[in-house]
């Protein structure tokens, strides 16, 4: 007898939804716990599923890090690629840039935490994202800033893999401001200052 299609179709549908609250419970008890202090029977707890099921999906707490961090860059990553393609100047597509970045992160305090704290608790970790998405998110701010200079918008003289990660951190350390702050304050503005910044710099022509 074959395999009933509308069966299997409903069987995946409850899998990934259980992939899902799993990933959203381990963001929220990361947060909250930190990573190193949380266990995934706090995972499982949070998520109503038993222990052992968060593990028919992930082998270990550090994978489900993992697929936290390779999921949200992902989404970020294709929509920051498709946003960008509508817009042809390089200064435009650097303020979209900064604005998805604190759009994204303001959306969801919880994955901001995860993100600029408990990502950061390992070198392990570090060495382990820089080279994935990371990587290609930095590689979508140089290419930018070259496409800029290309265009006799940005200086010819800057190394644009540098201005690049000068331009992360800057976002990186808006997004951590905002979630130490004790004031309530709307993240997404940060971005044109922060383009004030770095397109015009402090210098008074």
């Amino acid at each position: 007898m074959g395999n009933d299609p509308a069966s299997a179709v409903e069987s995946r549908r409850i899998a990934t939804g259980k992939f899902e609250a799993i990933l959203r419970s381990a963001i929220r008890v990361f947060a909250v716990k930190g990573f190193f202090a949380s266990k995934v029977s706090d995972i499982a707890k949070d998520a109503g599923i038993a222990d052992g099921t968060v593990y028919l999906y992930f082998k270990s707490k550090d994978e489900i890090l993992h697929s936290i961090f390779d999921r949200a860059m992902g989404e970020f990553i294709a929509e920051g690629r498709k946003e960008l393609a509508a817009l042809s100047d390089a200064t435009e597509k650097l303020r979209r840039i900064a604005e998805l970045h604190l759009e994204k992160l303001s959306q969801d305090r919880d994955l901001a935490i995860v993100f600029q704290v408990e990502l950061r608790g390992s070198t392990k970790f570090m060495q382990a994202f820089s080279a994935t998405g990371f990587r290609d998110y930095l590689e979508i701010i140089r290419k930018t800033i070259e496409e800029g200079q290309r265009a006799g918008v940005f200086r010819s003289d800057i190394k644009p893999v540098v201005a690049a990660k000068i331009f992360y951190g800057a976002l990186d350390e808006m997004v951590t401001n905002w979630i130490l702050s004790p004031k309530n304050y709307s993240l997404r503005p940060m971005a044109g200052e922060v383009l004030k910044v770095f397109i015009h710099g402090t210098a008074v022509k």
